[in-house]
């Protein structure tokens, strides 16, 4: 009786405890979950977008350009006689300016002789043309008549055909002669910097020879990469007859902190970067080395310098502009509706390098979720910090 006495109390107890755990559970996790339920909400951060008319900016990167560059070179061969002090490295001339001298002696002899030719020939026109005188009275005379061949050999019209040629070659001669001697002289044939010297005194030089290297300094270009999509939105100076869109040229690495350069969209180049497969486009900088209007406030442009361009698109007109830091994959944002996440597709017009545009899906008076969220399901709740 003793045994089952205390099996009978032992499974009591046994069922007893059971009976109390399962009360527990039902009763606890209850108020746990209701406890639960309201800490579940995320806390986020928001940020409004901005609706308005705006100017984006593209920006790129390019390498400065003279517009102009020239191998100086000469036309006639000769002993390098002559130096302008000014044609250095570096150094700046004037349209029209004397650079080099070749030795013109041999020029003023020829120069010399092609006139002396030019005499002998306009004296024996004239001697022919007193033949031809004398040919017609002597044909008047005989009166008989002849053919046309016939007449023009007796009055001698070849003679006088081969005289007045003679006189024009040698005409010519003499002007061959003069081009010669003042091609001797080699100018600057506009207002250049010198970049590079490649003759000096005593050179022998013969026709087409490198004799330094000229650029322009009315003009620089900078040859600059945008993307095919960003082409639309931009203003071609040589397309709308006009000086195009508005560009900013900074060089951060070298530059001083605010300095910049300003230029314009000049042309589109019709064919894309064989290696980027990105559009090009020149912008032109006028006065690059502020020759015509000294200014220590800005930097000068050195040819070669890869610059980045800050480029003005065209205005968008009544959209909505979020970083583009808030923008989700799939072109889509986080707004935050009557305390729940709402994911919503957008439609972006066009993009910067800081911001998106967008014309559909988004107002300024949305809550965007400015927080990175490790679980997105549309509809999760969410708070603010009320502190905030």
């Amino acid at each position: 009786m003793t045994k089952k006495k205390t099996i009978f109390i032992s499974l009591g107890l046994l069922i007893g405890s059971v009976l109390i755990a399962m009360l527990f559970f039902w009763t606890a996790p209850e108020a746990e979950m209701e406890g639960a339920s309201k800490t579940t909400a995320m806390l986020v951060d928001v940020v409004q977008a901005e609706q308005g008319d705006f100017t984006p900016t593209i920006v790129a990167t390019g390498i400065v350009q003279p517009a102009t560059d020239i191998s100086l070179s000469n036309q006639v061969g000769g002993e390098i006689t002559g130096i302008a002090k000014q044609f250095l490295p570096g150094a700046y001339v004037k349209k029209g300016e004397l650079l080099l001298q070749i030795n013109p002696a041999d020029y003023k002899n020829t120069l010399l002789l092609r006139k002396s030719d030019l005499s002998l020939a306009q004296s024996d026109y004239e001697v022919e043309l007193g033949r031809q005188d004398v040919a017609l009275k002597d044909y008047e005379l005989i009166g008989d008549e002849l053919t046309s061949k016939n007449q023009n050999l007796v009055l001698r019209k070849p003679q006088l055909l081969a005289a007045k040629a003679n006189v024009e070659a040698a005409e010519a001669a003499v002007n061959q002669a003069e081009l010669n001697l003042e091609r001797a002289g080699i100018w600057a044939p506009f207002d250049a910097h010198i970049l590079s010297r490649n003759v000096n005194l005593g050179s022998q030089i013969t026709p087409g020879s490198d004799l330094g290297r000229l650029v322009g300094i009315d003009e620089y270009w900078v040859m600059a990469n945008i993307p095919l999509s960003k082409v639309n939105w931009l203003s071609i100076g040589e397309e709308v007859g006009g000086t195009g869109s508005p560009v900013k040229i900074v060089h951060p690495a070298a530059w001083e902190p605010g300095q910049f350069r300003e230029g314009h969209v000049s042309r589109l180049v019709g064919a894309l970067d064989n290696q980027t497969r990105l559009a090009r486009v020149i912008i032109r900088i006028a006065d690059p080395l502020l020759r015509r209007t000294p200014n220590p406030d800005k930097p000068p442009l050195i040819i070669g310098t890869f610059v980045e361009v800050q480029i003005e698109a065209r205005e968008l007109v009544d959209v909505t502009r979020l970083e583009r830091q808030y923008i989700r994959p799939g072109n889509s944002v986080w707004v935050i509706q009557e305390g729940k996440l709402n994911i919503r597709n957008v439609n972006i017009l066009f993009e910067d390098q800081d911001f998106a545009y967008i014309n559909e899906g988004l107002s300024a008076n949305d809550q965007v979720v400015a927080t990175d969220l490790a679980t997105v399901v549309d509809g999760s709740p969410l708070r603010l910090d009320p502190d905030k």
